[in-house]
């Protein structure tokens, strides 16, 4: 009898390797200012554009850190690995200034981008990236781009993108090292609002979504140099009324509106390039001893205000599991950061105290005035995306207006 045999098991076919579905391998490159190239694939926009490297890394709100005005002129890269694999939406916008010309250059992420797998997505990332004129290369290995980072510093580059994968890599090379770089850039002005803004728009619930705050007690007033809209949402929430002013407003017409608080906000660039024009404005917003509350590039000109200096960071802190240390309550809590420039703490004046520390690298993260409700911190309490451990920050501010009021 004869035997039986099993028949010979097909072959599967091999996977096409990220990059080779009919088109050249590398598609994006990253020039980098010391001439390092580095070859992916490209997604979203086409073209070429300068910037300054960093490297984040929550593991989730890509849309967030993407559409935060704070990254303008940055090329970020995702430390973690799948990127975009959620989709996107129209609700996980943080630019409050949706005309603003500047912001993110381009981003860099490892893993191609799946299909969104998301019941709130309402278009695909690569779209999106298009949509928003951010160019995008993929395929690389974002770990030792975070640890060249890390060790080197935050370069300056090129991120370019061409389909047929022809490049000029010459004149890109160029392109990075001719660049100056964020040092002496004001970017407030490209992001900022041209006009006044009123906003009533709360936290988002996951049963209702945004709703809308009716008769809040404490009249508020935002100076826009970057604002990010869930610091917006924090304030309504916390029983402000809202109205949102451009980079440029001048102190008297922000007093005029007699506001119970004035807010400075995040935003982009060199705190001395915009300090400038703010920080004059800022001292007399001090003076007039009404509480004043600032969040990251607000708390950088406001330290300049009262005497400090800024510095330039080797690396900066971008991402949403920073670790500080708030001395007013001896507790330890988990943080989103973004900025690339710090106050520097021996530069503080007798009549300021240092409130908050980074516990990674001891650099000043919060300062209040001794005499005045006047406070700023360096992290960003609103999250989106990251933890809500500061919030508490929002109420801390409203006591303040409570007790001026009384």
């Amino acid at each position: 009898m004869p035997t039986a045999t099993k028949p010979a098991k097909a072959k599967t076919p091999a996977r096409p390797q990220f990059g080779e579905w009919d088109q050249p391998r590398v598609t994006a490159l990253l020039v980098l200012a010391d001439g390092t190239v580095i070859e992916g694939y490209g997604i979203g926009a086409e073209g070429e554009a300068v910037g300054e490297g960093c490297f984040n890394t929550p593991l989730t709100g890509y849309q967030e850190v993407l559409t935060d005005p704070s990254y303008a002129g940055k090329i970020v890269t995702f430390t973690f690995p799948h990127v975009g694999n959620v989709g996107t939406n129209d609700e996980d916008i943080e630019t409050t200034n949706l005309a603003a010309s500047a912001g993110v250059v381009g981003c860099v992420i490892k893993e191609p981008i799946t299909e969104p797998a998301n019941y709130r997505s309402a278009r695909h990332f690569d779209k999106w990236l298009k949509a928003r004129n951010i160019i995008g290369l993929s395929g690389i290995d974002t770990r030792a781009l975070t640890a060249r980072i890390r060790e080197k510093g935050m370069p300056n580059g090129v991120i370019a993108h061409n389909a047929k994968g022809k490049f000029d890599i010459a004149k890109l090379k160029k392109m990075a090292a001719d660049w100056p770089g964020l040092v002496g850039l004001d970017l407030a002005k490209e992001v900022s609002l041209t006009q006044r803004l009123h906003w009533d728009e709360k936290l988002w619930d996951w049963a209702k979504g945004y709703e809308h705050a009716t008769n809040s007690p404490y009249k508020v007033v935002a100076v826009d140099y970057g604002l990010k809209r869930n610091i917006l949402r924090c304030l309504t929430s916390a029983g402000c009324d809202v109205t949102v002013v451009p980079a440029t407003t001048k102190a008297e017409d922000i007093l005029a509106m007699n506001p119970d608080g004035v807010f400075l906000s995040n935003g982009p660039g060199d705190p001395a390039a915009t300090g400038e024009y703010a920080v004059p404005e800022i001292k007399k917003l001090v003076n007039s001893g009404k509480p004043v509350f600032g969040i990251c590039l607000g708390h950088q000109m406001l330290g300049i205000a009262l005497g400090a200096r800024t510095v330039k960071m080797h690396q900066g802190h971008h991402g949403a599991n920073h670790p500080v240390k708030d001395f007013t309550t001896n507790k330890v809590e988990i943080v989103s950061m973004n900025h690339g420039f710090a106050v520097d703490r021996d530069s503080l004046p007798a009549n300021v105290v240092e409130t908050h520390v980074s516990l990674f690298d001891g650099s000043n993260a919060g300062i209040a005035l001794k005499d005045k409700p006047v406070f700023s911190v360096q992290h960003h309490p609103e999250a989106s995306p990251g933890p809500q451990d500061s919030h508490y920050l929002f109420k801390r501010f409203v006591d303040h207006m409570e007790k001026a009021k009384r």
